[in-house]
């Protein structure tokens, strides 16, 4: 296992507390190659993955509307951890309030999909972001 982070393999942290939409998105980000796929059920999950001693995430998917900490919070948090705030961070959220583009776009968020998304084009705009 540390053999493959020493090649530069990247992380990417998804955060979606529904399983079916997870496991999607998983699978469709799996097909990037040299990129492992972890996932939380929470935003508080998230937070303990991103400061826990596993691999450096290179990117975070994450939905918005959670119990106990909502999406935006996570994403304020990471923002504003010095080591964490250069992290890429794509939302895919069902947020129909027409106020959240906005919002998310001054949290700094690097693209945001609105259910129904493709998680091809999401699996796409993250290798962009990788590149």
């Amino acid at each position: 296992m540390m053999s493959d982070l020493a090649d530069g393999a990247r992380a990417v942290l998804i955060v979606e507390d529904s399983e079916n939409a997870a496991a999607t998105l998983e699978i469709a980000l799996l097909g990037i190659g040299g990129l492992s796929v972890l996932v939380a059920p929470s935003a508080v999950e998230a937070l303990r993955i991103l400061n826990g001693p596993g691999p450096a995430i290179t990117a975070i998917v994450t939905d918005l509307n959670m119990p106990r900490m909502d999406g935006f919070e996570l994403i304020r948090r990471v923002r504003a951890d010095r080591r964490l705030a250069a992290t890429p961070i794509i939302v895919v959220s069902a947020d129909t309030d027409p106020a959240t583009p906005e919002r998310i776009a001054r949290l700094g968020v690097n693209a945001f999909f609105p259910k129904p998304y493709s998680p091809a084009e999401v699996r796409r705009k993250l290798e962009q972001i990788l590149r």
